[in-house]
């Protein structure tokens, strides 16, 4: 068992190749083998976005706040071959508003 402090994590800009506007990362936790499962907060200011992207093993949303859009396809997030997302291209301002 491993118990951390609520602020105790590092969080970071989302990279600017995977999201449109301001984003903020923090990692919550990292898979130990022979677990594979991640977890990350993920906080979107007003029009922020992901790009377009899929989950290999799918993934769980867990929205605490505010309201969003999303479009869904499977299960819990865990990686596959080290990997958690197959990133594609950004969502345009046109398919976000639409």
């Amino acid at each position: 068992m491993e118990i951390k402090r609520n602020g105790s994590h590092q969080a970071w800009p989302g990279p600017a190749d995977y999201f449109t506007g301001t984003v903020r990362v923090e990692m919550l936790f990292t898979p130990t083998e022979p677990a594979r499962t991640v977890g990350a907060s993920v906080t979107f200011e007003p029009g922020a976005r992901t790009a377009w992207h899929t989950h290999p093993l799918g993934q769980t949303l867990v929205v605490t706040a505010g309201c969003g859009r999303a479009q869904r396809w499977g299960g819990p997030v865990e990686q596959l071959d080290g990997k958690t997302a197959d990133w594609l291209e950004k969502v345009t301002d046109e398919q976000y508003g639409g």
